[in-house]
């Protein structure tokens, strides 16, 4: 009881005296008291004490160190740090509790005191205030003012962790306070986002892959958090994010916040999507958001937007499944256009990557051209397109529409009307040019 007593004092000894140190003492060379074989035997005390876990036992020759050598070493606040941390995790009393981790979190005041590194150190702090006060009502908004500095002042030195620590911490006051509107959480939202889409652009450049992975992850968590706390509908787009938009039409990071909730909102029949999706796309060429953004041009018949679109699309294609999936497209653009003959050249390519749909769209084309190829003279000579769309379905295995065809094939009296026989060889005429074999639905 009496060394628990002597820790708790000790800690609020230290806390009385942190203003009045010496700022301008050096903390990268040791710097002993007048009684320098006292202070070696005090450290060597504490450090012998906590090398063994006995972190009570380490606090008075480390208190004495901190009254009679101030400005010893860094060392001294690193130590610091880490008995209280200590103490702290094992106290079981709430009040004894947060005097030791105030003790600790003032090492850390200290540290950036005697020895500057702030950006270093601060960011430290704020993990270790974030571990002990987050849930800590009365501690809310102090917990987030300290993320704002290192916000502030860190930029991309900010440690990842504290991207969604600092949106936790967000979270706590919207929850535990409610001292937060909307757009005060968005702000810090925004803020945290850029950071992180800060580190990924050199996290990239840098070739550290599993970093960009992590930080991407923690985006996510993050987005996760906000949705949580404010209602991101397509609304909320349109009256928050859309006017940001206007006035920063080339801001990547909230071009794609934009593109992501709307996508999730299911608003994606809204221009501002398409919009927002040819920024980001401009800047960063990706197989899948090209794809999507053409689909939609398609889908709104703006054709030649949505054939560039695909042919992009194709390029970036890193598969023979994805190659084959945009050359059926590119194959049904053309189709939409009138241009059986493109349509079938592409749907040809789209078979040549192991894509079997495509010989199934040739047969579409095929079974749909017996107007555009009638003569009216002969039916058995008109109905060879059936013939020629079913071997294209044989291809393709598409045995329902296999079927569909030959109930479509001459009958045996309209062969013998004009002495072909099974089993003769015949060219369907008009753009199709196709040899087929003779062949009855009866």
């Amino acid at each position: 009881m009496k060394t628990m007593k002597t820790v708790i004092a000790g800690a609020l000894m230290f806390m009385f005296i942190a203003s009045s140190l010496d700022t301008n003492a050096q903390c990268r060379e040791f710097k002993w008291p007048e009684d320098k074989s006292k202070a070696e035997e005090k450290v060597a005390l504490y450090g012998d004490a906590m090398k063994q876990g006995q972190y009570r036992a380490a606090a008075s020759p480390f208190i004495w160190m901190l009254k009679n050598a101030p400005d010893w070493h860094v060392k001294l606040y690193i130590d610091g740090a880490d008995l209280y941390d200590n103490l702290a995790e094992k106290e079981k009393d709430p009040a004894k509790k947060q005097q030791l981790v105030d003790s600790m979190l003032m090492m850390y005041d200290l540290r950036i005191k005697y020895c500057g590194d702030e950006v270093n150190v601060l960011n430290r702090k704020a993990f270790y205030a974030y571990k002990y006060n987050v849930t800590n009502k009365e501690k809310s908004a102090e917990l987030l003012k300290l993320f704002d500095r290192v916000a502030e002042i860190s930029g991309t030195k900010m440690t990842d962790g504290n991207l969604v620590a600092y949106m936790t911490v967000v979270q706590a006051n919207h929850v535990l306070l409610k001292n937060l509107s909307d757009e005060q959480i968005l702000d810090r939202y925004d803020k945290i986002i850029s950071i992180a889409n800060s580190k990924i652009k050199e996290d990239e450049a840098a070739g550290k892959t599993k970093d960009v992975a992590k930080v991407k992850e923690y985006i996510g968590v993050i987005d996760d958090l906000l949705i949580g706390m404010v209602k991101v509908d397509c609304d909320f787009v349109k009256n928050n994010l859309e006017p940001k938009f206007r006035k920063t039409p080339k801001d990547l990071a909230l071009a794609k916040k934009i593109f992501g909730f709307m996508l999730q909102g299911k608003c994606t029949d809204d221009p501002l999507w398409l919009e927002v999706g040819e920024v980001i796309h401009a800047e960063e060429k990706d197989f899948g958001l090209a794809k999507n953004l053409a689909l939609k041009y398609m889908g709104n018949d703006n054709l030649d937007k949505a054939e560039t679109l695909l042919k992009e699309a194709l390029s970036l294609a890193s598969t023979p499944s994805d190659k084959g999936d945009m050359l059926i497209y590119l194959g049904s653009l053309q189709a939409k256009k009138g241009s059986k003959n493109g349509a079938r050249d592409y749907f040809r390519q789209a078979a040549e990557t192991g894509n079997k749909d495509g010989y199934e769209k040739i047969g579409d084309l095929y079974y749909s051209s017996f107007n555009d190829c009638k003569k009216s003279v002969n039916m058995a000579e008109d109905r060879l397109v059936y013939i020629a769309a079913y071997n294209m379905y044989a291809r393709a295995g598409a045995s329902q529409k296999m079927a569909q065809a030959k109930s479509q094939f001459p009958s045996k009296e309209e062969i013998f009307l004009f002495n072909w026989k099974v089993g003769d060889t015949m060219r369907v005429s008009c753009w199709i040019g196709e040899t087929v074999t003779i062949d009855t639905r009866d």
